[in-house]
């Protein structure tokens, strides 16, 4: 499943980081997107986009596109 697929207030498991046909899956990673990270879901703009997650004590927003490249899976309730 991909990181822009889950709901508002889901957490997952960080599996994989596609690099992206750009390379923009590294800067993913150099900011905590590596396997093994909890990431949670916090809100989501109006329409759709982008939408903000917690990671590691610190919230960011990625567009979409960028979700996308992270492939997670369902955690298990802390």
């Amino acid at each position: 499943m991909r990181l822009s697929e889950l709901p508002v207030g889901a957490e997952a498991l960080v599996v994989n980081v596609d690099l992206g046909p750009s390379g923009e899956g590294r800067r993913l990673q150099e900011i905590g997107f590596v396997p093994g990270t909890r990431v949670r879901v916090e809100r989501r703009a109006p329409l759709g986009d982008p939408t903000v997650f917690e990671i590691r004590s610190t919230q960011l927003a990625l567009r979409r596109r960028g979700a996308d490249l992270v492939e997670v899976r369902l955690a298990e309730p802390a």
